[in-house]
């Protein structure tokens, strides 16, 4: 019985690794270029023509939980309120690549 478990933690582990994706180290130079060709006529800057307040800028991110990259990613990815989804747009690396961005970005103070 204990080899069985064994086996099917094992086979769950090695399925898990498999088809899960890779932590790759973002490119923010891409992520600087797709930013400009998509998401800067909103946010030329860090800041944002349609809702004043909510910025990417490092503080407007920390008050409003976008302050990691997987907020941002599911932000980019599935859009919200005004803001379209850009799933089926941009590849997943892409909006990781943006996201590494606006994180270091918002470091820097755009």
């Amino acid at each position: 019985m204990k080899k069985i478990l064994s086996i099917i933690l094992l086979a769950v582990a090695v399925f898990g690794l498999a088809f899960s994706r890779p932590a790759l180290a973002a490119d923010t130079t891409k992520g600087g270029q797709i930013f400009g060709a998509n998401c800067a006529a909103c946010h030329m800057g860090g800041g944002n023509v349609v809702m004043a307040n909510k910025t990417l800028k490092k503080d407007a991110l920390e008050k409003y939980g976008m302050d990691s990259m997987e907020a941002i990613v599911t932000q980019v990815t599935n859009g919200k309120g005004a803001m379209p989804a850009f799933r089926g747009r941009l590849q997943a690396d892409d909006i990781d690549n943006v996201a590494a961005y606006v994180l270091k970005q918002a470091e820097k103070g755009w």
